[in-house]
């Protein structure tokens, strides 16, 4: 074990997200009762599934190991009704810039960007696109934008859109709970404007890794085939999926305190001088935060906080193009509610020295 490492287990305390994550904390989340399920057939697994296509509203749904998995072979089904393998996307889509180019490798899709990577995609982006489309891919929130979120009447409206292109609309809603929040709606209103839906269950709900894709029930049967083909149909999927139907309903339950939360500490750390939340007023229960501090001092005084209050808050910030700001991203979890807004904005204070 790396001294980093070392020094997190060490720890007893943080309010980044669901917490520490210990191993025994997430296996205690599998109930002892739990059915098994065989390659993927049967027990939690389908009983997940059946819940989770329920609560978005969709005929049906199937359970993956992984979200880079789950969405790829998902466009690839839209690709394949169409005969067409384009796929647009927002400049800062998960698949675009975390996923190693999966979908072109694996898929051969071909990913369009459309709009400002500063802001959140609009209808007017998308108008001028003439080229035909299989799909149009919409992140909900906008996770590198610091949890944004469309407004919802632009929303509907490009959805709409694309399917008078005569392509699909596919949400990444890796984080949909929290959009959720944000907007005020249940995620089945949201899941509504779509034809399929990826969420994911180690992300807000703090489950086991795992996900689910909803929709309607030929398209989900072959994310189910391709499951298969890329390995992801394990003789033994019950792990993640009884995690997930445990933790769920607890999670979609806390959201709105989540995000009332969010919106206090926003407010509480504009005492502290030099920092920017963004955005202003969070949209969801996540936030960026643009520190006055280079990556090196904050690691350095996130370690020393580790070091002397037993206290987790991760060394680990991004630069930016201007040398003395530095960007660190806050999940509004089940740890942060443990504490204050004014806490918070105090131990950002200590990581700024």
């Amino acid at each position: 074990m790396d001294n980093l490492a070392a020094l997190r287990a060490a720890c007893t305390d943080t309010f980044a997200g669901n917490g520490l994550n210990r191993p025994a904390e997430l296996l205690a989340s599998i109930s002892p009762d739990v059915e098994p399920d065989i390659y993927g057939a049967g027990g939690v697994v389908a009983d997940l599934e059946r819940e989770v296509a329920e609560l978005l509203g969709k005929p049906a749904a199937v359970f993956l190991p992984s979200g880079t998995m789950a969405q790829a072979a998902t466009l690839r089904v839209h690709a394949d009704a169409r005969s067409v393998r384009t796929v647009l996307w927002h400049p800062m889509s998960h698949l675009l810039q975390h996923e190693d180019n999966a979908h072109a490798r694996l898929h051969g899709l071909i990913g369009r960007t459309v709009g400002d990577p500063a802001r959140v995609l609009t209808l007017a982006d998308l108008r001028p696109v003439a080229e035909p489309f299989a799909a149009l891919l919409l992140e909900l929130p906008q996770r590198d934008l610091g949890g944004r979120l469309p407004a919802f009447d632009d929303l509907a409206a490009q959805v709409d859109w694309a399917r008078e292109q005569g392509a699909a609309a596919h949400l990444d809603g890796a984080r949909l709970w929290e959009a959720s929040a944000g907007y005020g709606k249940p995620p089945a209103e949201i899941a509504a404007l779509f034809d399929t839906v990826y969420v994911s269950f180690y992300k807000g709900v703090g489950a086991l890794p795992g996900c689910c894709v909803a929709g309607p029930a030929n398209e989900v049967a072959q994310v189910r085939e391709w499951r298969k083909r890329l390995g992801g149909t394990l003789a033994h999927l019950w792990p993640g999926a009884a995690s997930a139907r445990q933790l769920l309903p607890g999670a979609l339950a806390e959201m709105p305190e989540r995000m009332r939360h969010a919106l206090d500490i926003a407010v509480a750390l504009e005492a502290v001088p030099g920092i920017r939340v963004v955005p202003a007023v969070p949209e969801t229960p996540m936030m960026h935060l643009l520190l006055p501090t280079t990556p090196a001092a904050y690691g350095e005084n996130a370690r020393r906080l580790a070091e002397t209050d037993r206290f987790w808050v991760s060394p680990h910030v991004a630069a930016t193009e201007l040398p003395d700001v530095a960007r660190v991203e806050l999940t509004v979890g089940s740890a942060t509610l443990r504490h204050s807004a004014l806490f918070v904005a105090a131990t950002y204070r200590r990581l700024l020295g």
